[in-house]
Order: C-alpha cells, then sequence, then structure tokens
C-alpha cells in the first residue's frame, strides 16, 4: 500500500475530512491527499502550521514536558490535527468544524503506524 493510499484510508473514514498530508517539520508535503474543495488554499494552510509546530516541538523539549504528539488548531470553519510521526514527519489532517473530531483523532492515531512503516 502506498502513502497516498494512507492517507486516502485516513481521510473517507472521517466525516468533514478535507485532506490529510504527510508533511516534513520544514513544510514540504511528502504526500498529500485532497477530498475536496474547501474554498481554503490547504497546501499552504498546512506549510503555516509546520512553522508553528516547530516552535511547539521546542517549546516542549525546552520545558520538558515529553515528547509532543498531537496539537490541534480550531478556527470558526476548520480543524486542523497534527500528530507527529518521528523527529522529521508530521500527519496532518483538516477537516470543517462540524466533522467527526472523535473519529479523525483515532484515525490519525491508527494510520500514524501504517504510515511509520511505510515511511521505513
Amino acid at each position: 500500500m502506498s502513502l497516498k493510499d494512507t492517507l486516502n484510508g485516513t481521510i473517507v473514514h472521517v466525516e468533514g475530512a478535507l485532506a490529510a498530508y504527510v508533511m516534513a517539520y520544514d513544510g514540504i508535503a511528502i504526500d498529500e491527499v485532497v477530498k475536496s474543495d474547501s474554498g481554503f488554499d490547504l497546501q499552504l494552510l498546512s506549510v503555516e502550521y509546520a512553522t508553528v509546530l516547530r516552535g511547539i516541538k521546542r517549546t516542549v523539549e525546552v520545558v520538558k514536558a515529553g515528547q509532543m504528539e498531537e496539537v490541534i488548531v480550531t478556527t470558526s470553519s476548520l480543524i486542523v490535527i497534527m500528530r507527529v510521526l518521528n523527529d522529521e514527519l508530521f500527519l496532518v489532517l483538516i477537516m470543517a468544524k462540524d466533522g467527526n473530531f472523535g473519529k479523525a483523532r483515532y484515525m490519525l492515531r491508527l494510520k500514524s503506524f501504517e504510515l511509520l512503516r511505510q515511511l521505513g
């Protein structure tokens, strides 16, 4: 199974999911699946959140709060869930505000193991 297949399997099972990305902390998308046109530049959104995630990761390390696992940003329109895969990569799921948030978190946790195996 390819990265794209795994990402697609992540979003087809989550109501309201718009896109999923495997991203590097430098903002480069390794792979992506976009389910629908949301009216937002979802790739730009993911790139900008990569910068935010790097800052949060540094803060967590400085205060010795353990390993960062997940960061969630909610706005009036979207929910963005970022799940750490390893020291170089993270998984991003962008969904509509009224989507199934609980199932999205579950799918990201579940699919993160599969993605790590595929990334070798």
